[in-house]
């Protein structure tokens, strides 16, 4: 479960300070891209075996100089909305303020999981100051120091204690069921796709970026099909900067990818595939999901003899180097297509799950590695002794070397092309690990 903890405070306090500690130097989950500084504002953290994504929600204020007032409201509502836990941060030189005051009574009401950070407190002088802050009403305080971390693991502690357990009950039946995510830019057609599948105007369809709010997961039980269906376009409607509308819908996709098994992202056939299309991507692959791509409003789109070939070949062009993905063209609208996006969801499902005996992958891969074994480095000669899978959710097989720091990265894609020329793994990323014999 992708569970959320949010940084909030007034600007200079400490935020992104205390953000770049907690996610460590493990990149944010975004790759950059030319001026998306924003993106650096979420990021994995681990903690005690408990992963989670924090945000910093300063990261994306447009700071004007009405000393953020508006801004700051807007950072906590978004905390308050998508965060299961809250670091609300204070900084102990300026003593409370009246922002810290507003910020921490909009919290109360909230009736979420709040921790208090004091930041700033590096002597024992400044311990004495903090207790100013018990009169915020929130509860116990924790006294840290972000720039050099002291006082940060008895803060985690206690934000890990608050994340929602991991539930025991009524798992069994749904974990057997296929989990499928919709995901895809705001507006290309995820709430339609929905209600074509499960014949009900489950979401309020209106051809505005960012009406759907929440996710749903309905369960779609019929034609011999049986799954769950998490719909998470989760955007309400904001009248704000685009900038802010796509943090959001990013923010919904990480979460229903974590919780998929499988994502049909969706892409608009009249714009092709965008960068936040490939972020998003980036991200099922990362979180090693299945994925089948589906262009939508295909009926929208000029046709000649091969447009669609062409289209298929440059998709696969820019996806590289994991292009071996189902693809799917449709018209949501005119109910086009739309069974085939299910079967091929299903057909991924399966090859996540596959299974190949170690004797059997031996048999296949061994003689293909021993005509075309890894090339010698420094006059060194790489040998691969035999591989097997390994029992991970997702395909990874391991190959065992002499000199496994050795093998290079066109040996490990020439690897996994052999796999996915004899066993159907399409729509599935593969790992693949070189380990010492």
């Amino acid at each position: 479960m992708g569970n959320i903890v949010a940084i909030v405070g007034r600007p200079n306090v400490g935020k992104s300070t205390l953000f770049n500690r907690l996610v460590g130097m493990r990149k944010a989950i975004v790759d950059d891209v030319a001026g998306t500084t924003r993106d650096r504002h979420y990021g994995t953290a681990d903690w005690a075996g408990r992963e989670f994504t924090v945000i910093d929600t300063g990261g994306y204020a447009v700071g004007s100089d009405d000393i953020f007032e508006n801004e700051i409201r807007k950072q906590v509502e978004l905390a308050v909305d998508e965060a299961d836990v809250i670091i609300f941060m204070v900084d102990v030189n300026t003593s409370v303020t009246d922002y810290d005051m507003a910020i921490a009574s909009m919290l109360r009401r909230s009736r979420k999981s709040v921790v208090l950070a004091v930041n700033k407190v590096d002597n024992n002088d400044r311990v004495y100051g903090a207790n100013d802050f018990y009169s915020l009403g929130l509860g116990d305080l924790f006294t840290v120091c972000a720039m050099t971390g002291s006082g940060t693991g008895d803060l985690l502690d206690r934000v890990v204690e608050l994340l929602p357990k991991e539930s025991e009950e009524g798992q069994n039946e749904e974990e057997e069921l296929p989990r499928f995510a919709i995901v895809g830019r705001p507006n290309v057609g995820k709430s339609s796709m929905t209600n074509a599948l499960l014949g009900k105007e489950r979401n309020i369809v209106t051809p505005i970026a960012g009406t759907t709010r929440d996710s749903i997961n309905s369960r779609y039980n019929k034609f011999g099909m049986d799954f769950y269906l998490v719909d998470t376009a989760g955007l309400r409607k904001k009248n704000k900067v685009d900038e802010d509308l796509e943090f959001y819908s990013v923010l919904r996709s990480i979460r229903s990818i974590e919780n998929s098994d499988v994502c049909i992202l969706m892409l608009d056939a009249s714009s092709g595939i965008e960068s936040q299309d490939m972020n998003i991507f980036h991200l099922i692959v990362k979180n090693k999901k299945g994925c089948v791509i589906v262009v939508n409003k295909w009926d929208t789109v000029e046709k000649e003899t091969n447009t669609m070939k062409r289209y298929t070949e440059e998709l696969k062009r820019k996806l590289a180097p994991f292009n071996d993905v189902p693809i799917v063209f449709t018209s949501v609208l005119n109910k086009q297509r739309i069974m085939d996006v299910l079967q091929q969801a299903m057909r991924v499902y399966q090859s996540r799950k596959r299974r190949i005996s170690t004797s059997q992958f031996n048999e296949y891969i061994l003689p293909l590695i021993e005509e075309t074994p890894p090339p010698a480095i420094k006059g060194k000669y790489i040998r691969i002794k035999y591989a097997q899978q390994l029992p991970s959710p997702s395909p990874a097989f391991a190959f065992f070397v002499n000199l496994p720091q050795y093998v290079k990265d066109p040996y490990r894609r020439f690897l996994e092309n052999r796999i996915r020329e004899n066993w159907d793994f399409s729509g599935v990323p593969i790992q693949i690990y070189f380990r010492q014999k």
